[in-house]
């Protein structure tokens, strides 16, 4: 009988071997495929981001060699060096580095790419770079130089030893030493250069991108945790505030904020906001839960936003965008002071469309760009405005409007809303000089919202 029954089971193990055998072949075979195409993937970015740091060097040296009075050819280099630049970023994101020190490089990348962008998109021809502009844009010849030598040598290393990146992310998941991988090791070394270069003078435009939103820029006092306790419960509508739970943030930094908690039925996780610490601001509010009816339309959900908003301390609201999900509408609201839409001083509002609660409320924009402001009247006229827009625009409104254009500077705008080749758009052109500062395009609800 054992006979038999190994006549009859020795196929099937036998079967079963080598189907398990060539199952395992096939994992590590695709298992194989996947490392080498990733591999791949990063050596061809690891190249890329060399050759292009060497164009840049390259791009910066001859937009410095142009002729002082050639306003197009300064224009013509400076888009081709923020053009390289934001190749160079990409490709760095594409590396696994995201463990390794490598910020000061990012940063420096950065700045040259908005210090060439924000040169680029000015009138050169009313407003040349300056002397100390065409200063740090030699400086900035003289670094990318050195960026440069040092990649190549990295890059030289990695094709004489032919080392894999797939090495480098495993020393970084290991937390082994930088010294115990060359590329690692070489990125570093970059890093660390970089940092100790001097001081670089950018243009205020190019820093005042990077300005942290900072409690010191706000005005008031500092305020106590119990002083935020009872503003958190007079925004709730509480009147006993003992279930008011705070907790202060940042103690002894420029982030100090106060976080409360206050239990409240039927939410996901209670009632939250944040306060800041001076001048006890509230930054936003959340109460979310889920809303499985809609029972209110946009009109319905605008009204009610902005009537808390006028009871909450925001008054002259004017709502300006409308999104809605999973039965909640988030609907923006900007100032409007004298007919002038301020989309800088702006606030967001979630209100559940099966009963109108305000389940959110974001103000953060509103606390730090609230200040006050004489704005010029416009030089240019609505007619004269309106010439700058394409023949075929049919605008439905126009407003003024205050906004950051993509340079960051705050300009007043013709706002106009209408449409084009079948789509809706929002343009804003420039009340002085008539320029197109930014056009967007959005959904219908957006410009029904807007409607008074």
């Amino acid at each position: 009988m054992y006979k038999r029954l190994s006549i009859v089971m020795f196929p099937i193990l036998l079967i079963a071997l080598i189907g398990t055998g060539f199952w395992g072949y096939m994992e590590h075979q695709e298992k194989n495929s996947v490392l080498i195409k990733a591999e791949n993937q990063y050596q061809r970015a690891f190249h890329d981001l060399s050759f292009h740091v060497d164009k840049l060097h390259t791009e910066i040296g001859n937009t410095l060699a142009v002729n002082s009075t050639s306003q197009d050819a300064y224009k013509k280099g400076l888009i081709n060096v923020w053009r390289i630049t934001s190749q160079a970023q990409n490709e760095i994101s594409q590396l696994p580095l995201t463990l390794l020190p490598f910020n000061k490089t990012e940063a420096f990348l950065a700045n040259i790419s908005n210090f060439a962008y924000r040169a680029a998109v000015r009138d050169l021809s009313k407003q040349p770079l300056s002397e100390d502009e065409m200063k740090t844009l030699s400086t900035l010849y003289d670094h990318s130089s050195q960026i440069t030598k040092d990649l190549r040598e990295v890059q030289s290393t990695v094709m004489q030893q032919n080392l894999r990146w797939m090495d480098v992310e495993l020393a970084l998941a290991s937390a082994k030493e930088p010294q115990d991988n060359a590329i690692i090791d070489g990125f570093t070394t970059v890093d660390k250069k970089v940092g100790e270069y001097p001081e670089i003078n950018w243009s205020p435009a190019v820093m005042s991108m990077y300005q942290n939103r900072e409690m010191k820029m706000l005005s008031g006092t500092e305020v106590t945790a119990d002083e935020i306790k009872a503003k958190a419960a007079q925004f709730l509508g509480l009147a006993d505030p003992s279930a008011v739970q705070v907790v202060e943030n940042g103690t002894g930094t420029e982030h100090q904020s106060f976080s409360v908690r206050v239990p409240k039925q039927g939410t996901q996780d209670g009632a939250h906001l944040d306060y800041s610490k001076k001048g006890g601001q509230l930054l936003w509010y959340s109460a979310a839960r889920d809303v499985t009816v809609k029972q209110l339309d946009l009109r319905q959900a605008r009204d009610i936003s902005a009537q808390f908003l006028d009871e909450h301390g925001y008054p002259g609201m004017t709502a300006v965008s409308y999104d809605e999900y999973s039965n909640v509408a988030n609907i923006t609201f900007a100032a409007r002071t004298n007919d002038v839409i301020n989309y800088l001083e702006k606030v967001a509002v979630k209100v559940a469309l099966d009963n109108g609660e305000i389940t959110g409320l974001e103000a953060t924009d509103y606390v730090f760009d609230k200040k006050d402001r004489q704005l010029a009247s416009p030089k240019l006229t609505q007619e004269e405005a309106r010439k700058a827009l394409n023949p075929k625009f049919e605008a439905d409104s126009v407003h003024l409007a205050l906004i950051r254009n993509d340079i960051e500077e705050e300009v007043l705008c013709y706002q106009f809303i209408g449409r084009v080749n079948n789509g809706l758009y929002r343009i804003y052109v420039n009340a002085d000089n008539g320029v197109e500062e930014k056009i967007d395009q959005i959904r219908t609800e957006e410009a029904e919202v807007a409607k008074t």
